[in-house]
């Protein structure tokens, strides 16, 4: 088994993040995206959504297992807020799976979704969706917590990070919780995506949104997959234009894709939603790589849930 051939998990729901990037964007560069973005043009556009990030930047030159170079961290995305504990419907698709995302038998059970998601490096999930729980413990306003079953996924940094050092800590997940908020969302080598390639260039988070028929879907990533010469922008096939410092042979990364909605869907709805991540990603000029994997989550803001006694819906 390869680990750096990872995969691509689509999960569809609500989420944000914490700074405002400070560098210009591709639409603000000219860019010519089809759609209408959100005011944002994050995930956050989505109402409820908050997002919140470590990132882990410690060291340089050769690489000593457990002292670093460290290029890792950690993102959550809280659908409703980390101030409101009640459930959202949820599906998830995933394209090709050499990959890891936790919480999805009861995805596929129940279509419910319950607290925050998680994204990180491969060798941390198990840390990320413990520290979760604990936080769940902590925070939730319930009297107890009988069981939980977050949803974390990864994505392999091992290129560019110290994987084997487990250099993210309880106190990074709960650094990111904690800090959740809506607005702009950091963007690049930040948070779950520090140490991430995409296309052969630095990779990471990133996020967009869009606004038709009076709903918003928003759209957060954690990109580490692509050869340079398939990448493409708006269509055009820029990757072959520019094949200096490539160095992949094969195809061999990975992304994740969370995607938020305020549209009224239920979890066999959001599950179709999740599949059709893959066709933006060959729009990108992925192939889906042998090996590799690509995952999708999705997921709205329903106003029916099964833990929401004010309004409890099919699911009470």
């Amino acid at each position: 088994m390869r680990f750096h051939h990872r995969s691509l998990i689509a999960l569809v729901f609500v989420l944000l993040s914490s700074a405002v990037a400070a560098k210009p964007r591709a639409r603000d560069l000219g860019v010519p995206f089809d759609g209408t973005p959100g005011a944002l043009n994050a995930i956050t556009d989505v109402a409820g959504v908050e997002v919140g990030q470590t990132t882990i930047i410690r060291g340089e030159g050769k690489l000593v297992v457990g002292e670093g170079p460290v290029r890792t961290g950690v993102t959550v995305i809280f659908p409703r807020g980390k101030t409101n504990h009640a459930s959202v419907f949820g599906g998830w698709f995933a394209l090709n799976g050499n990959g890891e995302m936790t919480g999805t038998a009861w995805l596929d059970e129940a279509g419910i979704l319950d607290g925050p998601i998680g994204l990180t490096n491969t060798h941390s999930v198990g840390l990320v969706r413990d520290t979760i729980i604990r936080w769940q413990v902590l925070h939730a306003n319930k009297p107890e917590i009988w069981w939980s079953l977050p949803v974390v996924a990864e994505t392999w940094d091992g290129w560019l990070n110290d994987l084997n050092g487990f250099h993210v800590k309880p106190e990074h997940v709960l650094a990111a919780l904690d800090g959740a908020k809506g607005g702009p969302v950091d963007e690049g080598g930040v948070g779950g995506g520090t140490g991430m390639i995409c296309h052969e260039f630095k990779g990471g988070i990133g996020t967009a949104s869009r606004v038709a028929h009076g709903q918003t879907v928003g759209v957060l990533v954690q990109a580490n997959y692509g050869l340079r010469r398939q990448l493409r922008i708006a269509g055009v096939p820029v990757g072959q234009e520019i094949p200096e410092g490539a160095f992949r042979p094969d195809e061999d990364g990975s992304i994740i894709v969370v995607i938020a909605t305020d549209a009224p869907l239920l979890p066999h709805q959001l599950k179709r939603l999740a599949r059709r991540a893959s066709l933006a990603l060959g729009r990108m000029g992925s192939i889906s790589g042998d090996g590799s994997g690509d995952f999708s989550w999705r997921s709205p803001r329903p106003t029916r849930c099964r833990s929401n006694p004010e309004n409890p819906g099919p699911f009470s």
